[in-house]
């Protein structure tokens, strides 16, 4: 990464080594107090106790070294041994102006990272819940492929299990004369299904609770699940109806949100490869009987908590979640000879699940060299602190929520005038992408374990930190910018700073530094606070520099140069986000 923290990080290193102390305690990271200096080193304190002296005398050794180099502006040491440092300005300047792709340096091998983000069941229609794990992971995989990486999005579709049967069989009993029931039929099933998204979803719940209510029913959902994973024609061919409109339904639910999916995946994908790893793993005594079922022990000695083992076959011999995640990660790792992690953005309470799951493929051998990682979420709540819902107290639709949203931010567009001589069309396609970037930041700007609640007066507000006022502040730059076109202006390739200039020029050199962060912690919300910290100081700078007004034409046009630079970076994060950027506003 090149930022100017981990360029001085470099410099002062190479001087603690020249010393004979260890080079890592030469980090150099951001002031705390901007007001005292730009940067500081704090590794003379644990430099003392290798060498055993004061901390100050360490800290004015380092310091005298270092005032040789003409990058300094100021050095100083501060209470125990800190050493405070400014540059120079046009060092920062050469800095920014030698910055290529905003100083993110491409991966040297751009090799497979899988994101499973999706995890809608089929024939159940999308809801509140689903909003964290696509949004998140819909970033993520825009953060891995901006580095380099081929990251792939896979939706990992609910479609095998005791659902399916009691979904089939619910048709069975509603059509009884459809071929698909008929196990003496020989010719070809419809390539259409004979019914509409709108019936699958309305027979789900009542399959599900009609055999939640009679054992006899749960039953015959259970013989139709056995037919259905061995096989049976008629019933594997009403199954990939329920595939196609479920697929169908969850695009037109992501639409609005510009989300989307490389791989259309489910458990039936994985469910091929359960013989084949079963038999493997009970040759190599990885699972073992208990109780009569199959389980994979995967404690360890230095666990400070019970772990229980992975239930990988049940006592009738049924499959678990655990044996289809299992079974997708050596699908995966089969399919995709270069991967090197799998990320999984699931729910948080189920960490005991996957840690069960990373283990077991572990203890197989099944992920040599490959990182499996859970990035577990938070819920979102209404203001009672519980799962949000709608008013009538029902739980919200994905479909839902996104709508209210975006309707909320076309009354919030209208409230403040700025759709004004803006044509229907173009209205409703500004509201749409404020209503986004209004949902989408909230929910990136929040630790992803953390709960949040839902506040859509708040997320949709053009003030504070929302996706909304990053949109305003970013077309308030690039209007700024078109007006200076419109005077004949020139954007500098030359950079001047002065004093009202730094704070501005320095925090743009911050970025990789920020994606380096995210990348390491898969934690949007650190994108988000520096995007809106950026927008913060350009209204200062704005407000406390004269730009388009400028007599002086160098600094103008060095300004100019500045407030590009800035708007370009606020763009690619939200582009990261997946926030789109309207033309006005």
């Amino acid at each position: 990464m090149t930022s100017l923290a981990n360029k001085l990080t470099h410099i002062v290193g190479t001087v603690f080594e020249q010393v004979d102390l260890p080079r890592d305690l030469g980090v150099v990271r951001v002031s705390d107090r901007p007001d005292l200096a730009q940067f500081q080193c704090n590794g003379a304190m644990a430099a003392a106790k290798v060498a055993k002296k004061n901390p100050r005398e360490i800290a004015q050794i380092i310091v005298d070294t270092l005032s040789s180099n003409d990058i300094f502006s100021k050095l100083e040491i501060a209470g125990p041994g800190f050493i405070n440092i400014d540059l120079n300005n046009d060092y920062i300047c050469d800095h920014l102006k030698s910055l290529h792709n905003f100083g993110i340096e491409k991966t040297d091998s751009p090799k497979t990272i899988i994101l499973d983000y999706g995890g809608m069941n089929v024939a159940k229609a999308m809801h509140v819940g689903h909003i964290r794990p696509n949004i998140i992971g819909d970033c993520l995989r825009n953060v891995y492929r901006f580095k380099g990486f081929n990251a792939l999005g896979d939706v990992h579709l609910g479609d095998w299990g005791l659902q399916m049967g009691q979904i089939i069989s619910e048709f069975e009993i509603r059509y009884p004369d459809w071929p698909y029931f008929d196990p003496d039929f020989k010719g070809e099933y419809p390539t259409e299904a004979p019914f509409e998204y709108s019936e699958l979803e309305e027979i789900y719940p009542k399959a599900s609770a009609a055999c939640k209510d009679d054992e006899g029913r749960l039953e015959i959902a259970r013989k139709a699940t056995a037919e259905f994973q061995e096989g049976r024609a008629g019933y594997v061919a009403l199954w990939r109806h329920f595939i196609d409109l479920s697929i169908k339904d969850i695009k037109d639910n992501l639409a609005p949100l510009n989300i989307d999916f490389d791989i259309w995946k489910g458990e039936a994908d994985a469910a091929q490869f359960v013989s084949e790893i079963a038999k493997d793993l009970k040759a190599r005594h990885i699972t073992e009987e208990s109780k009569g079922a199959q389980i994979i022990r995967v404690d360890k000695e230095d666990d400070n908590k019970e772990m229980p083992p992975l239930l990988f076959f049940k006592s009738d011999g049924a499959m678990t979640y655990g044996t289809t995640d299992i079974a997708t990660i050596y699908d995966r790792v089969k399919l995709y000879l270069d991967l090197i992690k799998i990320i999984y953005v699931v729910d948080r309470r189920q960490s005991l699940h996957f840690e069960q799951v990373f283990r077991s493929v572990e203890k197989a051998g099944y992920v040599d060299d490959i990182e499996c990682v859970h990035v577990g979420f938070g819920t979102v709540n209404g203001e009672d602190g519980k799962p949000f819902k709608t008013r009538e107290g029902k739980a919200m639709t994905f479909r839902q929520l996104v709508k209210t949203v975006i309707a909320k931010a076309e009354e919030r567009l209208s409230e403040t005038n700025l759709d004004a001589d803006i044509d229907d069309q173009e209205r409703a396609e500004i509201a749409r992408m404020v209503g986004v970037s209004a949902l989408k930041f909230t929910e990136l700007s929040n630790q992803p374990h953390m709960d949040y609640a839902f506040d859509i007066d708040r997320m949709t507000s053009f003030e504070g930190k929302t996706g909304p006022y990053l949109l305003y502040q970013t077309v308030r730059i690039k209007s700024l910018l078109k007006k200076a076109t419109a005077q004949g202006y020139k954007i500098s390739d030359d950079l001047l700073l002065e004093k009202e200039d730094q704070e501005l020029a320095l925090l743009l050199t911050e970025f990789p530094d920020i994606f380096d962060l995210m990348l390491r912690t898969n934690a949007p919300h650190h994108l988000c606070d520096y995007a809106y910290k950026l927008a913060q100081a350009f209204s200062s700078f704005y407000a406390n520099c004269h730009i388009l007004s400028e007599e002086d034409e160098a600094l103008r046009s060095s300004r100019l140069k500045l407030s590009d630079m800035t708007a370009q970076q606020i763009l690619q994060i939200l582009t990261l986000l997946g926030i789109d950027v309207p033309e006005r506003m």
